[in-house]
């Protein structure tokens, strides 16, 4: 796993049209139920994974922007080192952007939460998660944030093509964690 980077997140609850009770809330690294915590693209703070090298560059954005980020979650992310491409059913590496510095500091302590796919189509920032945007919950044991318990099984599902018909690839599994916070 590669470290791609940090976000902070509105966690948002299980919403009513994923029906699976025993999931409790959304931590998936795409913004689409669980939103980040800004439309930060046009801030040109990200780095080449399009996330942010650190919480301290997301903390200085959010002050010069009179931006709170109170009641949020910091989420501290990895990737497999290969995307799967469907079309081809096949694996390929990716790297950052190069045209923005990509210097991730990675956190003293994390805490493993679970494993995300996500999709890539544009190859710059995250998409959808189809275990919650497409719902793929309903078919697919998660945990209580939707997100899957080990890499392996993550690795299994995208090579038999479970995510190939809900969104365009390329798919990347990604390790999400969370982080404690200090006050912001």
């Amino acid at each position: 796993m590669i470290p791609i980077g940090y976000m902070y997140k509105r966690v948002a609850s299980r919403p009513d049209w994923i029906k699976v009770p025993s999931i409790h809330d959304i931590y998936s690294l795409s913004g689409c139920v669980s939103e980040d915590f800004f439309d930060y693209i046009n801030f040109w703070r990200h780095n080449g994974y399009w996330l942010f090298d650190s919480p301290e560059i997301i903390e200085e954005v959010a002050a010069e922007n009179s931006i709170s980020l109170d009641g949020l979650s910091l989420f501290y992310y990895e990737a497999y080192e290969k995307q799967f491409d469907s079309d081809e059913a096949a694996w390929a590496e990716f790297l950052p952007e190069k045209s923005f510095q990509t210097d991730i500091k990675p956190p003293e302590s994390k805490i493993l939460q679970g494993f995300d796919v996500t999709t890539f189509f544009v190859q710059t920032s995250p998409e959808c998660s189809p275990l919650s945007c497409n719902s793929l919950s309903e078919s697919i044991p998660t945990n209580r944030h939707c997100l899957l318990q080990t890499f392996e099984e993550a690795l299994e599902l995208v090579e038999q093509g479970v995510f190939t018909n809900s969104e365009r690839g390329p798919y990347r599994i990604i390790a999400v964690y969370t982080i404690e916070q200090k006050s912001v």
